[in-house]
């Protein structure tokens, strides 16, 4: 009787983190945001010092979070997205759950309602921002482009960020060219 082949074990899902943030400091202002995409981590400073971290969820491989330097160039505590969400049809009931508008054909008497983006700090003209969103599968992509946040932790970090915050993104995804200009006017909405 041949032995019998070695046994192969398949490889095991890294495990969800514990907790998703730490936030260290109940008023530390934040003078600068710096995520990594591939680590899916977003750090937090005051001056020098790290005052928190977070597990975020940035853009999926068809819709990837761009690298480069930016700023926060606006903040909505309720925002919703202008291109992608949900699309009912007349009597209310969900025909598709992951629409994006222009594109996703809305039934006669139905409508489209953009996906919540609560907390929303806009980085760029075209819709990338931080919001809470869900993180699905910690240390996974998982949005539309946007870095998402834990939904407790989003408040606070809104709270203690204001417009001209530095926002540094690195990893493996595409730079986003170093564009931003400033007197630019920004469209309705964000991507999500």
């Amino acid at each position: 009787m041949p032995p019998a082949p070695p046994k192969v074990e398949a490889p095991q899902p890294k495990p969800a983190p514990k907790q998703l943030y730490e936030w260290h400091s109940k008023d530390a202002k934040v003078s600068h945001i710096e995520i990594d995409v591939d680590a899916q981590i977003a750090r937090f400073y005051s001056g020098g010092e790290e005052v928190g971290w977070s597990t975020v969820a940035s853009g999926i491989a068809t819709f990837p979070t761009p690298t480069g330097e930016f700023a926060v160039i606006e903040k909505i505590a309720a925002k919703r997205s202008n291109l992608y969400g949900k699309i009912y049809d007349a009597n209310g009931k969900l025909v598709n759950s992951d629409a994006r508008y222009g594109r996703d054909r809305i039934p006669p008497g139905g409508r489209f309602v953009g996906a919540s983006m609560p907390y929303f700090m806009r980085l760029t003209y075209d819709g990338l921002g931080l919001h809470a969103g869900p993180i699905p599968r910690p240390g996974s992509p998982a949005s539309h482009g946007c870095i998402r946040l834990p939904k407790r932790l989003a408040p606070v970090l809104f709270r203690n960020t204001t417009l001209g915050t530095p926002v540094r993104i690195i990893g493996s995804t595409p730079g986003y060219g170093g564009y931003i200009t400033v007197d630019a006017p920004a469209p309705p909405g964000g991507a999500g």
